[in-house]
C-alpha cells in the first residue's frame, strides 16, 4: 500500500473517529514548492461534509494523523491545504522493497484472465512503409508493451493488405516495365522496388488519361462513351460553380485584406491573376512564416480564411467535380482496364497471375521486415486481406436473419444505425462481394476463434477511420459478441514535416527508411561537432549514433498524446538538452558511468540515515512509476510514460548536480546514493524499453 493509499484510509478513519461523519474520496495533490511538506491533503473539498474552519479543520486532521501514521514526520495547515511532512524511514523503506525488484513497476499476467489483441502497422503491400507507418508502429508497439508491463496477456497482429487494384497496377508495370528486374539484380530492397513499379503506373495512366479527361472536359466524346450524359452533367455543374466563384471573388473585402498585411493583398492578386486556387494564399504564407512570426501569422490566416470563405467553399465543390470526371477518364485508360483484368484473373485463381502475386508480394514482405527490424516492432500474428476478405459475408447472412441487417431492392445489404446518431451502412454489394466493413466483421470473428483467450482489441489506425469503427463496433455489439464492448480504436492524428526537410523521390510521401537512415546520420553530425564519441571505435560509433537517432525519433513521437497532429523535425529531436530522447538516454548513461566509477560493495540494504532534500524529491518520482504504467494502459497513452522518463530524468539531473554521490564521507549514504542512481537508470532503461527505445551505455 503506497503513502497515498494510507492517508486515504486514515483521514476517512479520522472524520468518523473525530466527527462521525463518513468522508468519501480524499483529494491530494503535490506540496508547492514554497511549503514545507511531501504530500498535501486538500481541505476545501472536505468542507462540502463537514462545515467548519477550514485551517481548524487542517489542524485536528493533521494531529490525528500525526498521532495515528507513523510515517507522518509533522504537519501544517494553511488556509485549505494539510501539508504533510513524510518520514524519512518510509522513503527508505520503499526503496529498500524497489530495489530488491529488477521488474519493478511491471506485473505479470494472472493465470486465467483474458488477454488483449493490438493491431498496427497493417501496410499495403504495393509501397514501402512510409512516415504516417512509422508513428502507427511506434504506437501500437509501445501500447502493447504498456498494456504487457500492466499485467496483461498481448497478441500484436496486422492485417496486411495484399490483395485488389492497387497491387495490381504494381504488379501489371513490373511485367510491362521491368524486364525482368529483382530486387537481387537491382540492389534495392523489394518494397521500395515494387514501390517504384506502383509509381510508374500511376505515371503512365496519368499520360493516358490526360487526353482523355480534356476530351470530356470539352464534351468530345470519340470514341462514344455510355457516360456521356453523367460527364456533360459533371462539366455543366463545373461551369456553374466557376461562375459562382467569380462572382464570390468580385466581392471581396480587399481593404478588410490589406490590414492583414500586404503579404495577404499581393498573393491573393497573383491568385486571381492566374486563375490559381484561393485557398492556395493561406498556405504559402504559412510556409513563409518564421517560427516566431506563428502564432500571429495563424491568427491573420483565419481571418483572412474568414473572408474567402464562400470562394474556397466553391473551389472543394469544384475539385470535387472535377475528381469524378477524372476518375472516369482514368479508368477508360488501356493501363486501367489491364489492370482491372489482371485483378479479374486473380480472383479467378488464374496460376501465372497468382505467381506473380506471389513473388512480388514476397519481396515486399521481405523488405518490410528489415524496415521492421530497424524499428525495432515486432507481431505475434498475421492476417492477410487475401485470406479475410471473404470473412464476414456468413456473418451478414445471420445478421440478415436475426433482422440486424436488411436487404434492399437491388440485393446490397444494410446495417441501419439512425437510432444509435449514425448513419446507414452498406455490409454486402449487390452482386454480393465484400466490402471492408464485411471483412472487418469476419477478421474480428475470427481472431477470436485463433485466440479463444482475446477479452478484447485495440485497433491503431488514424483519426480518419473514425467513423468506420464506430460503426464496426456497433454492428459487432448487434450481432450479440459480448467481448465488443471492449473494442477499442487507438485514435491519432497526423505526422508533418517542416516543408522542405525531407522528401521522397516521388516529393509527397516521407519513406520510413530515409527518416530511420535520416535521424542516424544527423545523430552521427552532432556527435562529430561535439567530439563526444572522439576514441570510440566505428563499430561503437555507429550503434551509438542508431540509438541516439532512433531514441530521438520514437520519444518525439511518443510524447505526444495521440490524438494530437505533430509537426515533426528531426534536427530539433536530436536535443541533448530539453525535452527529448537523447537527454533521458545521457541521464541513464550518467548513472551507468556512477556505477563504472563506484569500484566497492553497495549491495547492502541501508536503512536510519538522514535523507537530502533531492532525494526525497526523486524517490518521490521513482515510487510513481507503476500507477504510471496502470494509468497508461489504461488511457492507451505512451505520453505518459514517456512525460515519466522526462520528469524522472530531469530530477535525476538535478540531484546529480546538488548532491555529491561518490564524494560523501558517511559510507551509509555514499552506498545508498549509489545504489539510488543505480534503479534510476534501470527505471529510465525499462521505461524506455516500453516506448521501443533503447539505451546507450556511454555517449
Amino acid at each position: 500500500m503506497n503513502i497515498q493509499e494510507v492517508l486515504t484510509a486514515k483521514v476517512k478513519e479520522a472524520f468518523q473517529t473525530l466527527y462521525n461523519t463518513t468522508l468519501d474520496t480524499v483529494e491530494f495533490q503535490a506540496t508547492r514548492k514554497d511549503f514545507e511538506g511531501d504530500i498535501t491533503v486538500m481541505i476545501f473539498p472536505m468542507m462540502r461534509v463537514k462545515k467548519m474552519n477550514p485551517v481548524q479543520l487542517g489542524e485536528e486532521l493533521g494531529q490525528y494523523l500525526a498521532d495515528n501514521v507513523t510515517e507522518i514526520n509533522r504537519f501544517n495547515a494553511v488556509k485549505g491545504f494539510l501539508n504533510l511532512v513524510i518520514d524519512d524511514s518510509y522513503y527508505l523503506n520503499f526503496f529498500a522493497e524497489a530495489n530488491k525488484n529488477d521488474t519493478f513497476g511491471h506485473l505479470t499476467p494472472t493465470k486465467g484472465d483474458s488477454a488483449v489483441m493490438v493491431e498496427y502497422s497493417s501496410p499495403n503491400t504495393n509501397k514501402p512503409l512510409h512516415l504516417g507507418h512509422i508513428r502507427n508502429n511506434l504506437l501500437g508497439y509501445s501500447v502493447s508493451e504498456i498494456i504487457k508491463a500492466s499485467g496483461k496477456k498481448v497478441y500484436k497482429t496486422q492485417i496486411i493488405n495484399d490483395r485488389g487494384i492497387h497491387i495490381c497496377k504494381s504488379m501489371l508495370a513490373w511485367k510491362r516495365f521491368g524486364n525482368g528486374e529483382t530486387p537481387q539484380s537491382s540492389g534495392l530492397k523489394g518494397d521500395k522496388l515494387v514501390g517504384n513499379y506502383y509509381v510508374l503506373f500511376e505515371s503512365k495512366l496519368r499520360e493516358q488519361a490526360a487526353p482523355i479527361f480534356e476530351n470530356y472536359r470539352n464534351n468530345h466524346f470519340d470514341p462514344p462513351t455510355a457516360l456521356e450524359a453523367n460527364i456533360k452533367e459533371h462539366n455543366a455543374l463545373i461551369e456553374k460553380l466557376d461562375s459562382k466563384k467569380k462572382k464570390e471573388i468580385a466581392k471581396f473585402d480587399h481593404d478588410a485584406i490589406a490590414q492583414l498585411g500586404n503579404n495577404f493583398s499581393i498573393k491573393l492578386e497573383t491568385v486571381i491573376n492566374n486563375n490559381l486556387l484561393i485557398s492556395s494564399v493561406s498556405k504559402a504564407i504559412l510556409e513563409e512564416a518564421t517560427e516566431e512570426e506563428k502564432t500571429a501569422v495563424e491568427k491573420k490566416v483565419k481571418q483572412f480564411d474568414k473572408l474567402v470563405k464562400p470562394a474556397t467553399d466553391l473551389e472543394r465543390k469544384i475539385a470535387d467535380e472535377v475528381g469524378k470526371v477524372t476518375k472516369i477518364a482514368r479508368d477508360k485508360t488501356e493501363i486501367m482496364n489491364e489492370a482491372q483484368e489482371m485483378l479479374r484473373k486473380w480472383e479467378a485463381g488464374d496460376e501465372e497471375v497468382v505467381a506473380l502475386w506471389k513473388q512480388m508480394n514476397q519481396w515486399v514482405y521481405d523488405g518490410f521486415a528489415v524496415t521492421y527490424t530497424n524499428l525495432g516492432v515486432d507481431f505475434d500474428a498475421l492476417y492477410y486481406e487475401s485470406d479475410t476478405y471473404l470473412l464476414g459475408k456468413d456473418f451478414v447472412n445471420e445478421g440478415l436473419e436475426k433482422g440486424v441487417f436488411y436487404k434492399k431492392e437491388d440485393g446490397s445489404v444494410w446495417c441501419d444505425l439512425t437510432d444509435e446518431g449514425l448513419d446507414e451502412k452498406i455490409v454486402l454489394r449487390a452482386d454480393g462481394t465484400a466490402v471492408y466493413m464485411t471483412q472487418d466483421i469476419g477478421t474480428a470473428i475470427q481472431r477470436v476463434k485463433d485466440y479463444p483467450d482475446i477479452g478484447g482489441m485495440i485497433y491503431t489506425v488514424g483519426n480518419e477511420q473514425d467513423y468506420h469503427f464506430k460503426v464496426l463496433f456497433l454492428i459487432l455489439k448487434k450481432l450479440g459478441f459480448e467481448w465488443s464492448k471492449n473494442l477499442h480504436h487507438l485514435s491519432y492524428g497526423m505526422v508533418d514535416l517542416p516543408s522542405g526537410k525531407m522528401k521522397s523521390r516521388e516529393g509527397t510521401v516521407v519513406d520510413a527508411d530515409d527518416l530511420m537512415f535520416e535521424m542516424t546520420s544527423t545523430a552521427n553530425l552532432i556527435a562529430n561537432e561535439k567530439g563526444k564519441l572522439d576514441g570510440y571505435s566505428e563499430e561503437e560509433k555507429n550503434s551509438i549514433h542508431r540509438k541516439v537517432g532512433l531514441g530521438a525519433l520514437k520519444y518525439q513521437m511518443l510524447k505526444v498524446d495521440p490524438k494530437k497532429r505533430i509537426l515533426f523535425d528531426p534536427k530539433e529531436s536530436i536535443d541533448f538538452n530539453g525535452d527529448s530522447g537523447p537527454f533521458i538516454q545521457m541521464m541513464y548513461v550518467r548513472t551507468r558511468a556512477i556505477l563504472r566509477k563506484a569500484d566497492f560493495d553497495y549491495s547492502e540494504t541501508i536503512k536510519g540515515i538522514e535523507l537530502h532534500a533531492k532525494e526525497k524529491e526523486l524517490l518521490k518520482v521513482l515510487s510513481n512509476y507503476p500507477s504510471v504504467i496502470q494509468n497508461a494502459a489504461n488511457n492507451q497513452s505512451p505520453a505518459l510514460i514517456a512525460n515519466y522518463a522526462f520528469d524522472l530524468s530531469k530530477e535525476f539531473s538535478s540531484y546529480y548536480q546538488m548532491v555529491s554521490i561518490l564524494g560523501e564521507t558517511d559510507e551509509a549514504k555514499k552506498k545508498f546514493r549509489v545504489q539510488l542512481s543505480k534503479k534510476i537508470g534501470d527505471t529510465i532503461k525499462n521505461a524506455f524499453a516500453l516506448l521501443g527505445i533503447e539505451v546507450p551505455e556511454r555517449m
